[in-house]
Parts: structure tokens; sequence; C-alpha cells
């Protein structure tokens, strides 16, 4: 992997660093708003919450910003890369978890593709006054079983708008920011439009009593689950680090800032949507065009018809772009069938990629509604947002020589570019003569440069001439002064600064009073082990916890003993697994973004997503269960035997076994050791025949450590080797050591 991103790196050193915050806003909010602006509100009204949609956007988005911040973390983490949670996984976490983020990733991008489709299909086919629909009806006929028992008719427009999507896309024409931002602009306007023509049709009796919500609390979350899928696409800004010109602060706030336009846009469009129509007068294909419709305002019709098209070829095409690049990195490190990596020289894509999951995304859309084409993809997504929630919380605890392996890759590619004298002159001018010299005022300019290459942002001034303590593999680089043995900056956590104002000096007695980690307090091990236990019971239990409350309310409803009993033992179970994982010590490697207020952003994210996820049909974990369970026999049947870090490991232990049966042999008269015979007048120490006949390689290696010692000071020149030590040799070469 890091073989394969400094290659990365080296191609990639062309990308321009270019896109502002804003650019990087009007990605995410140009992958979102498409199918959840135009379809989603619409749909959750009329059959899932009523004008109690607006609730349910509300609670999606707390969801999706929770996991936004998870995945901001994540992807600082893992700087090199412009992959996604996949390659994040791999690298910091392990192959099984990656491949099943990746298969839930392919999943997520897959139906997201085929319900951009079958959206455009819909949105034609409400232009054309539904001929579209009444023609495929007559002329092909229904077909029953992949909807939840009604018929549909096979949508061959979106198979054909998909199979458009996927020729482009292998022939290599990018969606470039400009043309993003343009599309945005048109949907901004057709935004505009529609809240201030609809406020001349707005009725308050579609809000009377009762009608608000007409489907309960219960209707309202499950409708959060589904709307979910409206916020989907902010990850991608996540994947823009290379291109952005300043990813550290960019990132974090870009996501926030599109998840916060994504949910104003829905809010206000639920709002005027629910007041023109009644809830159970929407149209679910195309409801903002429909509404206009009802009242008699035709022209407004086409009006929307235009941001549509253009909010919907952005989400489609958002969808369409990450998913063959899932697949070429899943192919390329051997967890999927190694054609699929294939890439074309004609056009620089993978080809066979792109035509696999253009196909499948074709026929999604040919066969399986809109409605359940999009329950589909939020499950595979709040699966994939939960793992990237477990594995920030189980990195942050985890010691540093179990997650540096990127850091030690960064610094050796830093360290490359300082050449000649540059280099010899920071060697002299930042490592003082003897170890216990003083290291004060500034440094010694030997050659004459101005600007001496530095370490680093988070270089810091040393106080003694330790050269442990300016290390950039070091595990307190950058955190604590070796020197005196106190934190550089104490200033990043806001949060625990106000708590020290709040409580005053009883801060420190409740810290101790509680076992929290000190400043001092490092990740072990042992800890690092406690941790990853609780979390996955964490996990385990959240998912108890939520099954019950969703398919067991009936009883706590009725106040059943044991039924409160038992949500309040799962709940003080829950707050003692975090209390745990709050008393072990963090990592102090600081990180550019980092999730706050850890490890409760973390587990909540977790707690809300299992909660949407299990809100969802019977039908779509059925489907669900299915898709996981194909992914599970590709990689115990193919991926697991043929990755990348399996064939590395065979052929590791091949050469180590090889290595070791000639390193036996040819080590004892090795001559770079320093290896001399004793003359013959001489006792030798450790090298005469044994009592026992018999030399363990031990044994061996100890008599060699004791010869490079003694053995120099002795005579210089070469004897004849005493035929008892060449006996022994032999023996040697026998035994069974």
């Amino acid at each position: 992997m890091l073989e394969g991103s400094g290659a990365a790196a080296a191609q990639g050193a062309r990308l321009a660093k270019v896109l502002t915050t804003l650019d990087l806003i009007s990605l995410g909010v140009g992958s979102c708003v498409g199918t959840g602006m135009y379809v989603v509100s619409g749909l959750v009204a009329k059959e899932m919450a009523g004008p109690g949609v607006i609730v349910s956007f509300i609670i999606a988005a707390v969801a999706s910003i929770l996991s936004g911040v998870c995945y901001a973390e994540f992807g600082v983490r893992v700087p090199k890369t412009t992959g996604s949670a996949y390659t994040y996984s791999y690298v910091t976490v392990g192959e099984f978890v990656a491949f099943f983020i990746g298969w839930n990733l392919i999943l997520e991008y897959l139906i997201g593709t085929a319900a951009g489709a079958s959206a455009l299909s819909s949105m034609f086919d409400s232009l054309a006054n539904h001929t579209i629909s009444r023609w495929m009806i007559n002329s092909v006929g229904t077909l029953n079983g992949l909807g939840k028992g009604e018929e549909s008719y096979p949508d061959l427009l979106a198979l054909v708008i998909a199979v458009i999507v996927t020729i482009i896309v292998a022939m290599g024409v990018k969606n470039s920011v400009g043309l993003n931002n343009v599309l945005n602009v048109i949907n901004l306007a057709v935004w505009i439009f529609i809240m201030i023509a609809g406020l001349f049709y707005i009725k308050s009796d579609n809000w009377a009593e009762g009608q608000f919500l007409p489907f309960g609390w219960p209707g309202v979350l499950k409708g959060a689950a589904t709307c979910f899928y409206a916020f989907i696409g902010f990850d991608i800004i996540a994947t823009t680090g290379e291109e952005a010109k300043n990813p550290n602060t960019s990132i974090p706030y870009a996501i926030t800032a599109s998840l916060v336009t994504c949910l104003t846009a829905y809010v206000s469009v639920s709002m005027i949507l629910t007041l023109m129509v009644p809830y159970d007068a929407i149209d679910t294909e195309s409801p903002l065009m429909e509404m206009f419709v009802v009242h008699g305002f035709y022209a407004a019709k086409f009006i929307v018809a235009i941001g549509s098209v253009a909010g919907l070829t952005v989400s489609l095409l958002g969808s369409l772009f990450p998913m063959p690049r899932v697949i070429y990195a899943m192919a390329g490190d051997g967890l999927l069938f190694r054609f699929l990596s294939h890439v074309s020289s004609y056009t620089e894509t993978p080809v066979v990629a792109c035509i696999v999951s253009g196909f499948l995304a074709a026929l999604l859309s040919l066969l399986v509604s809109l409605r359940d084409l999009i329950e589909m993809m939020s499950i595979g997504t709040l699966l994939a947002y939960t793992l990237v929630s477990v594995c920030v919380l189980l990195l942050r605890y985890q010691p540093e020589s179990d997650i540096d392996g990127f850091v030690k890759f960064l610094s050796e590619e830093h360290t490359k570019k300082k050449e000649g004298i540059l280099a010899d002159c920071e060697k002299e001018a930042c490592s003082p003569g003897s170890e216990g010299e003083e290291f004060s005022g500034p440094p010694t300019n030997t050659c004459g440069a101005k600007n001496l290459p530095s370490l680093g942002d988070n270089e810091m001034l040393i106080g003694k001439s330790d050269k442990s303590a300016y290390n950039v593999n070091h595990p307190n680089y950058g955190t604590v002064d070796m020197t005196s043995g106190i934190e550089a900056d104490e200033s990043e956590n806001i949060y625990l600064i106000k708590l020290k104002k709040l409580i005053g000096p009883r801060y420190y007695t409740m810290r101790i009073h509680l076992g929290l980690p000190g400043k001092m307090d490092r990740p072990t091990a042992a800890t690092g082990h406690t941790v990853t236990t609780c979390v996955l019971l964490l996990f385990v239990l959240m998912f108890i916890f939520c099954s019950f409350i969703i398919f067991g309310s009936d009883y706590i409803s009725e106040q059943s003993w044991w039924a409160v009993l038992l949500v309040v033992l799962m709940v003080l179970l829950i707050a003692v697994l975090v209390f745990v994982i709050l008393q072990q010590p963090e990592n102090p490697k600081k990180l550019p973004y980092m999730a706050p207020c850890l490890p409760f952003v973390p587990a909540f994210a977790m707690l809300v997503n299992i909660y949407l996820m299990l809100k969802l049909s019977t039908v779509t974990w059925i489907r669900f269960a299915v898709w996981c369970f194909v992914g599970l026999l590709i990689y115990f049947g193919y991926g697991m035997w043929n990755s990348t870090l399996e064939i590395s490991a065979r052929e590791e232990a091949l050469h180590q076994s090889t290595y070791q049966r000639y390193d036996v042999d040819v080590d004892p008269f090795s001559v770079d050791d320093g290896f001399s015979f004793a003359p013959e007048g001489e006792s030798y120490p450790a090298w005469g025949p044994s009592e026992d006949k018999s030399f363990s390689y031990q044994q061996m290696a100890g008599a060699k450590e004791s010869h490079r010692t003694s053995g120099r000071s002795k005579s210089k020149g070469r004897h004849k080797p005493p035929s008892d030590a060449l006996i022994a040799n032999d023996e040697l070469d026998y035994s069974p050591e």
C-alpha cells in the first residue's frame, strides 16, 4: 500500500491545489441535493411521515454531521490518498473490515446510479404527461416481485440513461468543478423560484390538527432512515484532500457547510410541498413538478424540470464516478477478481470496472422501483459510516507503533527531498556536538543558506540536545517537550479548557477520583486491547438496545416492569463501556483535523446509525443480507487467498525459511564478522568439541558474539583451523536444530 501511494503521489504531483472551500461546498451540495430534493421529500411525505418529513430531515442531518466529522478525521489520517473509506480502512484497520466497507460502498454507488437514472426517467415521463409509462405498461407489461408486492413496469428509459452515463465515464470525460458549479447555480435559481412561487399557493389547512404527524413519531423516525439517503455524497469532499488549497481547514468546514446547506434546501422545499398539496395527494415520482400542476401553474413545471435535470445529472455522475475507482482499488489489492483492475491505455480509465458497474446499475434501474432503491442505498451507507465511526474510536486509543506506518513513510519522503549541502547544513545546525551541551540561540548556519528546511508544521524548539526529542517518528513528537515533560500545546482542546474554567481547581481532584488519564499517560498494547474489546461490546450492545427499542416498543409503552428494567440495564451498560473507554489514554499524535468530544461523538454516531438502519423495512434487510452473503463468499472463496497481503506474506515466509537454512550453514564462517582462529597453543573458548557432540544455533550465536569482542585482540594471523572445530561444524550441519 505504501509503494502504491508513493507511485500515486509521484503521478499526482501534477494535481493543482486549486479547490477553495467554496468549490468543496459546491461539490458536496451537488452530489447530495439532486435526488434528495426532487424525489425523497415527496416519497417520505406521502408514505412515511406526512408533513413530519421536516423533522425526519433534521434527524437524518444530525446523523450525517456526526458521521461527517468521523469521516473527516479518517481522511486526514491517510493524507496521501485521494481514495475512499475503503482505502483509509485498508491502511489503518485491516483487510477484512476494508473489504466489508468497500463492498458496502459499491452497493451505495451502484444503487445511487440506478436511483439517479430511475429518477431522471420518472421526470421525463412526468414532462410527457405519463405517456412513456402508459406505453410501457401497454406494450411491455408489468412485473411483480422486486417491489413490495406492487406491480411496476420495466423502466427501459432508466436503463438507456444508465448506459449513456456509463459510456461517458468509461470514455474518460471528467466531471469538472466548473460544470458542477454551473449546474449548482441552475439548481439554486430553481430552488429560489420554488420558494417564491410556492408561497402564493400554500394552505395552512394541510397542517391542521392531526395532519402534521399522521403516522406519529414511528413514521417520522422511519422517514429519517430513508431521508439519510438525501445526505449521502458529503464523503466526496473528504476525497479531494490533494487538490484543496488548504485541506486541513477546508474539508471539515466544507462537510459541515454542505450538510447545513442541504438541510436548509430540504426543509424549505418540504414545507412548501406539504403546505401546497395534502400529503396523501403528493405524486411520489416527481413531487415538485406535479405540485404546481395541481394548482394549474403549468409553466412552473418546466422551470422545475430544468432544475431537476441539472440536479439529478450531477448526483448521477457523482455516484458513477467513484464506483469504478473503489472496484479498481479492491481488484488491485486482490480482494475482487484481478481482471476488474484493467486500465485502458486509450482512455486511461478502469474500463472493465466501469462497464461491469454500469451494466449492474442499468439492470437495477430496469427492474427495481425507485423507493426500494433508496431504502437499499441507505442501509449500505449507514453500515459503512457506522464502521468508519468504530474505526476512528479504535485508532485514537492505539499505541503509536501500531498506526505510524504512514507517518514513517511520509517522513522518509520528506527527508529524501532534502538533498546535498542543505541536508548537511541542517544536520550541523540542529545537532549540537556533545551530549551534555546546552542548545540555545539560533542555529549556526555554516553554509550560508538563508532558510533552512523545517521538519514540518509540528516543529518545536528543543531545550536540550536529546536526539530522541526531535525524532519525527517519536510518539510524543509535536506534543510534549521532552526536557520538561510539559505538553507543547494545550490550546487545541477548547472543550477541555471550558470545562476547567467551569469546574475550577476541583477539576484535577475530580480527574484523579474518576481515574481519567493524565497528560503524560500514553497508550500501551494493553490499553489499546481494552478499548478494542469495549468498542466491540459497545457495537453489539447498541444493536441489541436499538432492536429492543424498535421491536419491543409496545411493551415499553405499556410500562411492563421487565421491559423498563431491561432498557435501564442496557443504558447503564452502554454508559459503563463509554466510561471505561474514557479512562484509557489517547494517542498524543496531533492530526490536522480531529473529531471532537471523543469517545462521545463516534459512540453517538454509531447509536444513531444503527437505530436508523433497524428502522428500514424487513425486505430491505433481506436484500442486504443477500448482498453481504455474496460478498463474504467472494472474500472467503477468492479474496482471502489472492489478496496482495496474503501473497506477500507467503513470499516472505518462504524467503525467511530459505534464508534461515542458509544462515545456519554460512554464518559461522562469515569473514565479515571478524572471525579469526585461535593459535594452536591457545584453548579456543567456544569452538571446541562439545561433550554431547551437538550444537544449537543459539549457542553458536552466543559464541560468535563473545568471539567478536575477544578474537580481534588476539593474533591477526590466519592459522589452519583445528580439526576438532571442523568436526563440530559438520555435526552442526547434521543436527536436528
